[in-house]
């Protein structure tokens, strides 16, 4: 069964979100969140149907051609049910306490995410993507939608009691830990590197079976452990990792950038929605992995393909980036939308396309006759091959051409959705990726890039007078008040473009920013809620995210920022709300530690000596740039970089008095390196330098 959407419109075509105007030509009445549909439901004395998910989801895709464009399914959901559509993407804090419910009444999660709610907002049932008919063991949609009515008549009282009973439940989760870390713990960090190394798969490299997540927070913090520890081997599991993600199919070996996630253990078949978080944190992670493992080439290859994927791809013309592409796409011979069509190939294809040449990129490639998938549970690649690098490149030169030639002729097919709208909080990300990009990789556009997206978010997501962010801009709207993870992606953003262009302006907005951070979202005990006092009415609870997942939850990644701050201003207040946000995690961090890596990272970075390099002069003449190069060529992730020229002195000074003594020798840029406000003697020379970071 296969509907088609109607020519009419429903209340959705008045949103602005991609996801939410897919949705807008069903014959479902939807609703978007918010009172009237809240009003609707009280005065009719219906239940809610709340259906989440987001545009490049595909299972969303599936359940919206099978059950919401069908009129006889429509018909059901509109006579007894209030029907609400949510992006998750414009809306993390209503998916965030509606998953909590479906997980605890289920034990899983994901998207499309459909939950039952009494008029008051409380969910008595839910689950995931429902078929129309019941197969795979799980119900089908309109029987499922003909229980939940009649119960809603019949056993009202019993529905409305376990409605109850589920929120309190979700409030006292919400609540966190009653009991703090009397002080940090470095067995916390052994016990997460034991975990990682005890997860890893030995044989096709990440953590854990099938389906495989990138998770870059878990290299992120392994990075960080080896440096401090000197451990061989947290090295070698990130390096293997990345290797691994960048041969396989996870990773689009013609157009670079990353898939979402591996189906298979071996990285071969990929679930081909690309997400602009992803793509940043990965460029991030292989970029330090680069630093730390010089050994390692490949890796700033890969680097240099994804950023570039990211400002081909997903730049908008604005400056800020794109969200998402989706997964699904028409075929290059037409027809249904089908998962992976923009990026398969049949072997006669690539043969016609390269002609002479083919034969060593499909033996490089692992392209087979009818189709190389290892797994197609649903024979949508049959005959179709996936790239990934079966052999080592024999000829470089060639290999780029080929690439090249293929990506101009993949360029005419029908391309993916694209998800356009600009979510501050993946911009801030990208931000770091594109910062830390120019500094390992030398090329400007990166950071001219940076500067452009950073520009239009202050212009376009910020008010100054009241220091607001909002959430997500699409077509001239900004909208939703900022999240914590907005206000805290978007400062560590700020803090990298600010050690990579020197521009003091940047290291202001991250401290404006950080402060009204811990204002509006900090709890007194530590951590940040997700929503502001007073975001939406009509939640049933503030929610304190407490995991480091595909997206590192915001007190992570405030912690971090928190840290830096008090080095980059030499104002110790600022340490005090990171130490407490570590100590409030504390118990989860002894108990389940890998469930947050990225917090681990922020430990790490408290329990060390980090250091304050100083480059004074004119960082930009040519021997600045010598002693630059030193600096980011090495991985120092337990630094804070302070750029002094005399554009920038006056304003550092300001913060940090002690930077008035730190002068050019000869009238050359000097650099310092200082710990605890004691700093090295002064070098202008650059293999100095290079000893005194070596050492340190």
């Amino acid at each position: 069964m296969s509907g088609q959407r109607t020519g009419k419109t429903n209340r959705l075509a008045a949103e602005k979100s991609p996801y939410l105007l897919q949705h807008a030509h069903n014959p479902v009445d939807w609703y978007p969140w918010g009172p009237e549909a809240f009003e609707k439901a009280r005065r009719e004395d219906k239940p809610l149907l709340l259906s989440i998910g987001y545009s490049t989801c595909h299972w969303c895709h599936v359940m919206e051609r099978e059950s919401f464009c069908e009129p006889s399914v429509a018909e059901v959901m509109n006579r007894h049910f209030v029907c609400v559509k949510l992006d998750r993407e414009e809306r993390p804090d209503v998916d965030r306490i509606y998953m909590s419910a479906v997980q605890a009444m289920t034990g899983q999660g994901g998207w499309p995410l459909n939950v039952f709610l009494t008029p008051e907002l409380k969910p008595f049932y839910g689950g995931t993507y429902f078929p129309p008919q019941a197969r795979w063991g799980q119900p089908g949609f309109v029987s499922l939608l003909g229980r939940i009515a009649g119960f809603w008549k019949s056993g009202r009282k019993e529905l409305e009691s376990d409605a109850d009973t589920l929120t309190e439940t979700l409030k006292r989760y919400a609540a966190g830990e009653s009991v703090k870390a009397e002080s940090l713990d470095e067995r916390w960090l052994k016990r997460g590197f034991e975990g990682l190394r005890g997860s890893f798969d030995p044989h096709d490299a990440g953590f854990g079976g099938a389906p495989k997540f990138p998770m870059p927070a878990n290299c992120h913090f392994l990075l960080r452990y080896h440096a401090r520890t000197k451990d061989p081997e947290a090295l070698r599991l990130v390096t293997a990792t990345l290797r691994a993600m960048a041969a396989g199919g996870i990773f689009d070996q013609v157009g670079g950038g990353f898939h979402r996630y591996s189906t298979d253990a071996a990285w071969r078949v990929p679930h081909f929605e690309k997400m602009l978080y992803d793509n940043a944190q990965l460029a991030s992670v292989y970029l330090e992995a680069a630093q730390a493992a010089p050994q390692e080439p490949g890796l700033k290859e890969t680097a240099r393909r994804t950023l570039d994927y990211v400002l081909r791809d997903l730049a908008l013309p604005e400056g800020a980036f794109a969200s998402a592409e989706d997964a699904d796409s028409e075929p290059p011979e037409g027809g249904e939308k089908a998962e992976g069509a923009f990026y398969l190939w049949t072997q006669a294809e690539l043969k016609e396309a390269l002609g002479g040449d083919a034969e060593a990129f499909l033996q490089r490639y692992g392209v087979e006759e009818s189709g190389n998938a290892p797994v197609d549970p649903h024979g949508e690649f049959t005959g179709r091959n996936i790239l990934y690098a079966a052999r080592p490149v024999a000829d470089l030169a060639l290999d780029d051409r080929q690439r090249t030639l293929l990506l101009e002729r993949r360029a005419r097919r029908p391309r993916p959705g694209l998800d356009d709208k600009v979510l501050v909080s993946w911009n801030g990300l990208m931000l770091s990726a594109l910062a830390r990009g120019f500094e390992v990789l030398g090329e400007t556009r990166y950071l001219e890039a940076a500067s452009k997206a950073a520009g239009f978010l202050r212009q376009n997501l910020y008010d100054a007078k009241t220091r607001t962010l909002s959430h997500r801009w699409r077509a001239g709207e900004k909208a939703v008040d900022g999240f914590s993870d907005d206000y805290a992606f978007l400062a560590q953003g700020l803090l990298d473009l600010y050690e990579a262009s020197g521009d003091a302006a940047w290291l202001s907005w991250a401290i404006e920013l950080t402060q009204e951070q811990q204002r509006r979202f900090a709890d007194v005990e530590g951590g940040l809620y997700m929503t502001a006092q007073g975001h939406d009415a009509a939640l049933l609870m503030r929610v304190m995210e407490d995991t480091d997942n595909v997206e590192p939850c915001a007190s992570s990644v405030a912690a971090l920022n928190l840290l830096r701050l008090s080095m980059l201003t030499g104002d110790p207040a600022w340490r005090r709300p990171a130490e407490d946000t570590l100590l409030r995690f504390g118990p989860k961090l002894g108990e389940r530690p890998l469930s947050l890596p990225m917090m681990l990272s922020a430990v790490l970075f408290a329990l060390g000596k980090p250091s304050e390099i100083v480059l004074a002069g004119d960082w930009r003449s040519e021997a600045g740039s010598e002693l630059l190069s030193v600096i980011r060529s090495r991985f120092l992730p337990f630094k804070a970089l302070l750029l002094l020229d005399e554009g920038s002195r006056p304003a550092l000074e300001a913060v940090q008095p002690f930077l008035a003594e730190l002068k050019t020798v000869v009238g050359r840029p000097t650099a310092y390196v200082c710990r605890d406000r004691a700093c090295s003697e002064p070098t202008a020379d650059a293999a100095a330098l290079a000893g005194l970071l070596d050492r340190s």
